[in-house]
């Protein structure tokens, strides 16, 4: 996936320097070529680093959206290939996202890589990311897991809005821990990082058990050996949109992986951190997202899989272990799991937001840069917070788990697109700067086809569409529009605006009470 640095990069010149070296000014693109250490401190070690991206990793994806893949591949062997095809793709992207992480060790993950790329036109990447940042910076997906799962266990079929009320509880308590006790919040949340990790290999175990031993409540129900070839391939849709809407969610599955190079200020040595902890997280995520898939199949009818929604680990469970440990006490594990998923997504996102709002591009930037009154990025956690509650209250519960995973996962493409080519212009003209982890060529070529098809996949109607459902293209015209909403945001508040008020924008840096550094977007008279 990338080739070996040579000696001269594996200096690491990005972390060199004297003792006494003064921090680099915010907002100076030259100085995103140095890192930055947060007010907050380097808190974040090898282990923390790795439940960092892990714990997002293996999140809700792995307990709910085989499931939906199955139903929607049609076929068991169709939906293992998605999962290859999509772990492939996904190293690709996580090689881009290295090479600049590498090269830009600051928190803010694209938001940084975009604005150090793309500096003209002037403040328009800038606000493309508040915009992404704003409107689909949410973690709404785990938290309606989390209340399924719990439901599961306790048998009860509670009305809508008592699922979405605990939901909005779940998110609500996590953004208060995250605000309030920040050390304690990562000490929760490594815990839980653990303990989804744990649950998978668990599970794993438990489908060799079945294969192995065959328990009378739970007797294989794929054949995977040459005679079950028909079956396994058995009513695929092989569709060009089914295929790339499958594989949306199975990038959604890998989404974590990157989540480091939003908090890379408070890693330590986070060059060498980055590099190892993405690609162990990489190894590990693949590996047990196959294995996982293998012990559904093993154990619950195709056909209940597919009608399973969400609910799949649970179905699994219940199955291999009846139903008291299999019914209660493994499903609120899962929903546990889903926890500790919303724990590092709040914790990576409100560190983006805190940096889109200390780039002067949010409302009351100065309140939501700062850390006080806990020392915790609460403007970035309440940006989070808002429209998160709104994507859990507002659509059909049904509907929502797999609109959220699509709208995500389709403008996350054109920003994928516009780094992989964004990498390759900074090759050609920036070859000076230090690349501690270089992306191999093919990879990043291979990335920028397979998001071009991807962009263009949703406009191609499935083969069985759900009547009952959403229009197929549903998610990507809401997708584009909230790229086109960010474009025409900037048009008129840095172009148009300006023009007729005779003004023209520019950047002052100020410091907060609390000794963050800021980006002030003042307006200064053209006569000047």
């Amino acid at each position: 996936m990338a080739d070996e640095p040579s000696s001269q990069d594996e200096e690491r010149p990005l972390l060199s320097g004297d003792s006494g070296t003064t921090q680099p000014e915010h907002g100076r693109i030259e100085d995103d070529v140095l890192p930055e250490d947060s007010i907050l401190g380097r808190n974040i070690g090898w282990r923390s680093a790795y439940i960092i991206a892990i714990s997002r990793v293996i999140g809700s994806g792995i307990f709910a959206v085989p499931g939906v893949i199955l139903k929607s591949a049609g076929s068991v062997g169709l939906s293992l290939t998605l999962w290859v095809v999509g772990a492939v793709i996904v190293a690709a992207g996580l090689a881009v996202s290295l090479e600049y992480g590498c090269m830009l060790p600051r928190s803010g993950g694209d938001k940084v890589y975009l604005e150090f790329t793309y500096t003209r036109p002037r403040f328009l990447a800038s606000t493309l990311v508040a915009v992404q940042a704003v409107l689909l910076g949410f973690t709404a997906s785990n938290c309606v897991i989390f209340s399924q799962y719990v439901f599961f266990a306790f048998d009860r079929e509670p009305a809508d809005v008592w699922r979405k009320a605990l939901a909005v509880v779940l998110l609500t308590v996590v953004t208060v821990i995250h605000g309030v006790w920040y050390r304690a919040g990562i000490r929760i949340q490594n815990f839980l990082g653990y303990i989804k990790i744990g649950l998978v290999v668990f599970m794993v175990f438990s489908a060799l058990y079945v294969v192995l031993f065959r328990p009378t409540q739970a007797e294989p129900k794929v054949a995977f050996g040459p005679r079950g070839f028909d079956e396994f391939w058995e009513g695929s849709d092989w569709s060009f949109g089914t295929i790339c809407t499958s594989l949306f969610k199975v990038f959604y599955s890998y989404a974590g992986l990157t989540n480091l190079n939003n908090v890379l200020n408070e890693v330590k040595d986070p060059v060498r951190t980055l590099k190892s902890v993405s690609l162990s997280a990489l190894v590990t995520a693949c590996f047990l997202y196959l294995l996982a898939n293998l012990a559904y199949f093993a154990v619950v009818p195709v056909e209940e899989i597919k009608q399973s929604g969400q609910l799949i680990a649970a179905l699994f469970f219940e199955r291999v272990f009846g139903e008291n440990m299999g019914r209660r006490f493994l499903p609120l594990a899962v929903a546990l799991s889903a926890a500790g998923n919303v724990m590092v997504v709040t914790f990576a996102l409100a560190r983006l937001n805190q940096e889109v709002a200390r780039a002067g591009f949010l409302p009351f930037s100065r309140y939501l840069s700062s850390s006080k009154p806990f020392n915790a990025p609460m403007g970035g956690l309440l940006v989070h917070y808002v429209p998160s509650v709104l994507v859990i209250v507002l659509p059909p519960t049904k509907q929502v788990y797999s609109f959220i995973l699509e709208v995500e996962g389709y403008p996350g493409q054109v920003y994928a697109l516009a780094l992989t080519l964004g990498l390759l212009w900074l090759r050609y003209k920036r070859p000076d700067l230090k690349r501690p982890f270089k992306a191999w060529l093919p990879a990043v070529i291979f990335r920028a086809v397979l998001c071009l098809a991807l962009l263009a996949a949703p406009f191609f109607p499935p083969s069985n569409p759900d009547p009952d459902g959403m229009w197929y293209a549903t998610y990507a015209v809401v997708g584009v529009s909230v790229i086109v909403f960010g474009f025409l945001y900037w048009l008129v508040w840095t172009v148009i605006l300006p023009r007729l008020g005779g003004y023209r924008l520019e950047e002052k840096e100020d410091i907060l009470d609390d000794g963050t550094t800021i980006t002030v977007l003042t307006r200064v008279s053209k006569a000047e």
